[in-house]
C-alpha cells in the first residue's frame, strides 16, 4: 500500500515509464515509502503488457497500465494523455528500452531524466558493462540525466561510481553497479522535487538546501 506523507508534505507525483522487470522502479516505490520522502509515484506505464514491472506496481497500489502500441506516435500520445490525467509533474524513465517520439521529449522537456549503468558519456546503449569490461576501465558506475533527443545523452545530475574487479564479469559488474543505482535514482528524484536542479546549458547545477 503507499505510505501516508508527512502532514502538510507536498509531493512531487511521479510518472514511471519500464519495459521490463523494474528493478529501478523498485528502488524508487521504496524511497517513496517514507513518509519524509518528497516524492510519489502518480503512475507506472509499460510499452510491453508482460513487463513484470506491472506487478510491482500493482504490489504497492501504485496505478499501471500497459501501452503496447507499435507505432512510436501512437504511443507518445497515450502516455502523455495517461501522464497529464494522472497529474504527473515529473517523468523517470526506468528500464525503458523504446526511443521516444521527438514530441514527447520535447513536451517534457526538463521534467523527464533517465539512468543508464554506465558513467556517461563513457559507454552508452546497450550492454555497457560488457563495454566497460571490453575497454578496461577501473570504474564503472552509473548516471542520473535529464532526457533529450538524443539516446543516454542530456545534462547530468548525478553519478555514482563502482569499482571494476579483475575477475569480474558482465554480471557481476552489473550487479554492483545497480546497488548504486538503487541510491542515485531516489535522490535525484529526491533533489528534483525540492527544486535543488538548475539547468546551465549541458550542465546540472545542484543548490544548497
Amino acid at each position: 500500500m503507499p505510505s501516508t506523507p508527512r502532514a502538510g508534505l507536498k509531493r512531487l507525483k511521479v510518472g514511471v515509464l519500464i519495459s521490463g522487470r523494474g528493478s529501478n522502479l523498485q528502488a524508487l516505490i521504496d524511497a517513496a515509502a517514507a513518509p519524509d520522502y518528497p516524492a510519489e509515484i502518480a503512475v507506472v506505464i509499460s510499452n510491453r503488457a508482460d513487463a513484470p514491472g506491472l506487478a510491482r506496481a500493482a504490489t504497492a497500489g501504485i496505478p499501471q497500465q500497459a501501452i503496447a502500441l507499435a507505432d512510436r506516435a501512437a504511443f507518445a500520445a497515450a502516455a502523455d494523455r495517461v501522464l497529464r490525467d494522472s497529474g504527473v509533474e515529473l517523468v523517470a524513465l526506468a528500464g525503458f528500452m523504446r526511443i521516444l517520439d521527438l514530441g514527447f521529449v520535447a513536451a517534457w522537456n526538463d521534467r523527464m531524466i533517465n539512468i543508464h549503468p554506465s558513467l556517461l558519456p563513457a559507454f552508452p546503449g546497450l550492454h555497457p558493462q560488457r563495454q566497460a569490461l571490453a575497454a578496461g576501465v577501473r570504474f564503472s558506475g552509473c548516471t542520473v540525466h535529464f532526457a533529450d533527443n538524443e539516446y543516454d545523452h542530456g545534462p547530468i545530475i548525478l553519478q555514482k561510481p563502482a569499482p571494476v574487479l579483475d575477475d569480474d564479469t558482465p554480471d557481476s559488474l552489473a550487479d554492483r553497479v545497480f546497488q548504486q543505482e538503487c541510491e542515485a535514482y531516489p535522490e535525484a528524484i529526491q533533489l528534483f522535487a525540492e527544486g535543488r536542479l538548475r539547468i546551465e546549458g549541458q550542465r546540472v547545477r545542484i543548490l544548497a538546501r
